[in-house]
């Protein structure tokens, strides 16, 4: 196992900065997932990790040992790609062997005819053959081993990749949107597979996805990022509940958070969308906020006006349990979107007028540059500073 240090990693690709400045430290043994939509230099920062890709500035430490410059085989980790990258011609065991063959045997040991003849082939190929069948058993693939990978469902083949990482007892597992292939059930059913993987070895993970699903069910913690900048690390509830940056906070979640333009009346008192709302804020009246508000922090109200806000029911979302209510403000120029019990549906058409109270306790506040405005410990209210992990 090894605990992992990045510091201030960057990567240009001619005029495009792909990578700004990128810290973070990563605990031995923690499964920790890069998080951020396409294009956000999240598979990037993971090749720079396994040695595939060459930063700019900043350095790599894996373990005690700073990487930079070496080759990815001399780093101690182990990569699953999106692509899977078997080897069609191949089987089961002999793609999930190739790392040991590589490592335990010389390049004449390997030879098909010749190295059988040497002393000590026939031992470390049966050593070989057991480790490759005790890893497969565990994965669940011991009966596809004489199979090739063009005979392999996705989930199958996901498993030989994995299997081919797991024989290197590697330091950290690299991955790479390793689910992003496969269909919803499946992904639910291999998510569960992974997590249950990392606590059994107990190793470090770094996971890359831009699937907020997998990274909030996955992590111990989530990194995420966007254009090139880390926004925020934190536990994936922390993420969802207590965001740093109004760009995390609408990143996360289904539906997405409601983002309402507000003025301070007074003290305690918020005008949005022709309501005034509770919530306690120590902003100069007049200021300038933006409320976010989660589905879900919403409930109905007898009748508008302090503390509530009024619109027409545009469309409703049955989701079995739960529906979502597409509201229309006066004066907001998209729907606002409230989380409530499937019970309530009978009582719910499109057109009608509907009344929604908002928890003041689950109102976040953000500048309008996007800054999330929290009470510090003199009970004044500070905006948040850019994230940038200091080194552990």
């Amino acid at each position: 196992m090894a605990s992992v240090l990045i510091d201030s990693i960057q990567k240009n690709y001619g005029v495009t900065s792909v990578l700004r400045g990128v810290s973070l430290s990563i605990a031995d043994g923690e499964f920790l997932t890069l998080l951020g939509p396409s294009g956000c230099g999240k598979s990037t920062l993971l090749r720079i990790l396994a040695g595939l890709e060459v930063q700019d500035a900043g350095s790599v430490t894996i373990g005690e040992r700073v990487v930079d410059g070496l080759r990815p085989k001399r780093r101690d980790v182990a990569m699953v790609f999106q692509s899977y990258a078997l080897y069609p011609h191949m089987t089961v065991a002999s793609n999930i062997a190739l790392p040991l063959r590589m490592r335990k045997l010389s390049a004449v040991r390997r030879l098909p005819l010749l190295g059988r003849l040497l002393p000590g082939t026939t031992q470390v190929a049966g050593e070989i053959d057991e480790e490759v069948t005790r890893t497969a058993k565990s994965l669940g693939i011991g009966h596809l081993l004489v199979r090739k990978p063009g005979q392999l469902s996705g989930g199958q083949r996901q498993r030989v990749a994995v299997g081919r990482a797991m024989v290197r007892n590697p330091a950290i597992f690299l991955m790479d949107e390793p689910l992003s292939n496969l269909d919803a059930k499946l992904r639910v059913q291999m998510r569960a597979e992974i997590k249950e993987l990392h606590q059994g070895l107990g190793v470090t993970f770094v996971y890359v996805t831009h699937d907020q699903a997998e990274a909030m069910t996955l992590s111990d913690r989530v990194a995420v990022m966007i254009d090139g900048e880390l926004l925020q690390v934190a536990p994936p509830q922390d993420i969802y509940a207590d965001p740093d940056d109004r760009r995390v906070a609408e990143f996360i979640g289904s539906p997405k958070i409601n983002m309402l333009d507000g003025v301070v009346r007074e003290r305690g008192l918020i005008d949005v969308a022709g309501a005034t709302l509770t919530i306690e804020t120590d902003a100069r009246p007049g200021a300038a906020l933006t409320l976010g508000i989660r589905p879900e922090a919403f409930h109905l109200a007898d009748h508008g006006g302090q503390g509530s806000l009024t619109g027409s029911v545009r469309m409703i979302e049955h989701m079995g349990s739960d529906l979502f209510v597409h509201l229309d403000l006066a004066g907001i120029d998209h729907p606002l979107i409230v989380r409530l019990l499937a019970e309530r549906a009978p009582y719910i058409t499109p057109g009608q007028t509907l009344h929604v109270g908002v928890r003041p306790d689950r109102v976040l506040l953000f500048a309008r540059d996007g800054r999330r405005l929290r009470r510090d410990a003199e009970s004044d209210w500070t905006s948040v500073t850019p994230f940038r992990e200091v080194a552990r």
